[in-house]
């Protein structure tokens, strides 16, 4: 089994030999240089209707009609319910059936309060994966409190690498666990754009086993002090910087901060105690008009005391919305602190909003298991396009085709933008 599973994985590899790591430390610093100071251009945006699937499909039989616009975008109903049933794939899949929904929707006047969203992905893969994520974005009247959630339930045989940044494709062996995650975390608005609050973070893996395994990288799972089962509960402090009016495709201008502090306690029901601290940071650049953006984003996660479970290290595409890493398998990279960073183009295929393109490019580091330090990176890139599925919510369908470096490369999709 699991050779068969590795075997899947490696079909779609080819060797790029990439060790970039000076270039990444460069490319992080020059990032944010441009995320801590204010840059934006300006120009006139376009008068053109905009259009979505829903419209294409009704011009086949049906003229269309056009509808009144607020602040550029069109005017919502009360909520916004996108649903697409597809066949997806993906690099730790394999074939997946897909069911994504994305509803969206206003708890106040849309001139002083954000569009909230509630994203469910459900899905079963090839490799018998069963994966229920809900994330939800709320913010009520005037923005007054923003509630965040991440909920999700997984049965997973998914391939483990080790810790750090070094390992390789051959060090994978197959790691099956079942998964329930609760974050719930409530901010208050502070004045303008700023927000603070409180949150409980539970992470709880059970019936965890790993495939026969050699003396290799990935034996740092056992020696990292892997269990079968492991509760990780603790409270979060929460501060908040967001000006963005849609988190489903931010418009150039806009900045996003969220800084999170983990206190995991015995007292709690976690296995032990640990600290640490999550810093995302996203900023939004008009280039022309905001048909054109430039959009970078960094994801640090570092432990800040104590050791966390295995499965509960930082890794490669466990963020909330499983983006982290395009270009690469999730949990290809693990570690007790990981940095990333990701520059994305984004720019019009068609004036009428149906079609869009992107272009980014990521790096990420894991510290070493043994020195603890950043000692290498990896980068990963590719293109995409962007498929207008509902013009009221300005939600697109991303699909992506990532490269990495160690022969790593295959399809991304996802409902709404990555970041």
């Amino acid at each position: 089994m699991l050779r068969q599973r590795k075997d899947l994985s490696e079909r779609y590899y080819m060797l790029l030999g990439i060790h970039p790591f000076k270039f990444f430390i460069m490319l992080k610093y020059l990032s944010l240089f441009i995320l801590l100071f204010p840059l934006s251009a300006t120009g006139q945006t376009t008068a053109t209707p905009q259009k979505d699937i829903v419209d294409i499909i009704k011009s086949i039989s049906i003229k269309g009609r056009s509808l009144k616009t607020v602040s550029g975008l069109a005017k919502p109903r009360k909520v916004e319910v996108t649903v697409v049933p597809a066949l997806g794939f993906g690099l730790s899949t394999g074939l997946a059936a897909v069911v994504s929904t994305n509803s969206a929707f206003c708890l106040g006047d849309t001139s002083k309060t954000n569009l909230s969203n509630v994203a469910l992905n459900a899905n079963y893969t090839q490799l018998h994966q069963i994966n229920i994520p809900i994330a939800a974005n709320i913010w009520t009247k005037n923005n007054r409190f923003n509630i965040l959630t991440d909920w999700r339930f997984m049965l997973y045989p998914l391939e483990t690498y080790g810790l750090g940044t070094k390992t390789t494709s051959e060090d994978g062996v197959t790691m099956n666990f079942n998964y329930i995650r609760l974050y719930q975390s409530v901010l208050k608005n502070l004045g303008a754009n700023w927000y603070a609050g409180v949150g409980y973070q539970l992470d709880y893996y059970y019936n965890t086993t790993i495939e026969s395994y050699t003396d290799t990288r990935v034996s740092d799972a056992i020696n990292y002090g892997f269990n079968a089962k492991s509760i990780s509960s603790g409270l979060s402090l929460n501060g908040l910087f967001d000006n963005r009016k849609n988190p489903l495709n931010p418009n150039g201008g806009e900045q996003y901060a969220n800084v999170v502090y983990r206190y995991n306690s015995t007292d709690l029901g976690s296995d032990n105690n640990w600290q640490s601290l999550l810093l995302d940071f996203r900023k939004y650049i008009k280039l022309g008009d905001n048909r054109h953006i430039l959009a970078f984003w960094s994801y640090n996660h570092l432990t800040l005391l104590g050791n966390p479970p295995y499965q509960v290290l930082p890794s490669t595409g466990w963020d909330t919305y499983n983006n982290v890493g395009r270009g690469y398998v999730r949990s290809r990279f693990r570690g007790k602190n990981m940095i990333y960073l990701e520059s994305e183009y984004r720019f019009p295929l068609t004036k009428n909003g149906l079609l869009s393109g992107v272009a980014f490019v990521n790096g990420e580091s894991f510290s070493e298991p043994t020195s603890n330090q950043f000692e290498a990176a990896r980068i990963g890139y590719g293109t995409g396009l962007r498929i207008k599925i509902n013009k009221r919510s300005n939600t697109n369908i991303a699909i992506d085709y990532g490269f990495g470096a160690d022969g790593s490369r295959g399809f991304f999709i996802h409902l709404g933008e990555v970041f």
